[in-house]
């Protein structure tokens, strides 16, 4: 059940009013979905029914990504704010304390909100703040270049890549380890949204000097790497897990950095699992 949602967040200039879209499915314990940084919700449909059969399932489009609005004016896109505007969502959806799953970004974003003991539980996949100001560069460099990619190409171009198994390749090879699984629909979809994202150079900005250095104490957190990530190397994953001990690290064999897609029943279950 797709939906949009407005709500009222306290800034410097006095409140400001903001939607955001979303997805919603399924029931049980709420679990909060979060996509990476030019994606849209759709990158959680590959998990989306596995997930519904055991949990109500709210997935995201993040402000200024998929369908939701860009932030308003004067609001940075950092933690604390981003984090503001999602404990806001969850209020107004009348859902208390969620689990959260995220993707690179949205890993991120769910320690965040684990840190700030909004959530019942974290999971992460392949969440982003835990690089070496090399590996930053690197992965900052690579973004920009697949936005200037997906603003460079024709429509009609990208839809005929998409039809051929060598063309989601070189659409989307770097966040997939199986790009020819996600099928021509979605990857023109997720073209376009890389492209329309109003958030995106904001969202880069703001994570320049951005590092996770928070212990989330009393609070379950399991943090999963794919084995062929080539955006965020899974060395990385090392890192976290020295930086929240408890947490409890997984390998995902043979998935790239949007491992919903690389191998949809084991993320759903390390999702489930991790949300018990």
């Amino acid at each position: 059940m797709a939906g949009q949602v407005s709500f009222t967040i306290a800034s410097p200039e006095g409140p400001r009013t903001l939607s955001l879209e979303y997805e919603r499915a399924g029931s049980g314990q709420p679990l909060l979905l979060l996509h990476g940084i030019g994606h849209h919700w759709q990158a959680w449909q590959p998990v989306l029914d596995i997930l519904a059969a055991e949990r109500d399932v709210i997935a995201v489009d993040l402000p200024g990504f998929g369908a939701s609005p860009a932030l308003p004016e004067g609001l940075p896109y950092d933690l604390p704010t981003v984090g503001r505007v999602l404990g806001a969502l969850c209020e107004s959806l009348d859902i208390d304390r969620p689990h959260v799953a995220g993707n690179s970004l949205g890993g991120l974003l769910a320690l965040e909100l684990g840190r700030e003991k909004l959530v019942r539980s974290v999971t992460a996949l392949a969440p982003a703040g835990f690089w070496n100001e090399s590996e930053r560069r690197y992965a900052f460099t690579t973004l920009r270049a697949m936005r200037t990619g997906a603003e460079s190409l024709p429509l009609p171009v990208i839809e005929r890549m998409s039809r051929s198994a060598a063309g989601r390749a070189a659409l989307t090879s770097t966040i997939y380890a199986r790009p020819g699984r996600r099928s021509p629909e979605a990857v023109v979809a997720e073209t376009l949204a890389l492209r329309r994202a109003t958030g995106f150079h904001q969202t880069l900005a703001a994570g320049r000097d951005v590092l996770f250095r928070h212990d989330i104490p009393g609070l379950p957190v399991t943090i999963a790497w794919g084995t062929r990530d080539r955006l965020l190397l899974r060395r990385q994953g090392v890192r976290a897990k020295s930086t929240v001990p408890a947490a409890r690290l997984v390998r995902l064999p043979g998935c790239g950095h949007v491992p919903m897609n690389d191998d949809p029943a084991l993320v759903a279950r390390v999702l489930l699992d991790g949300s018990r």
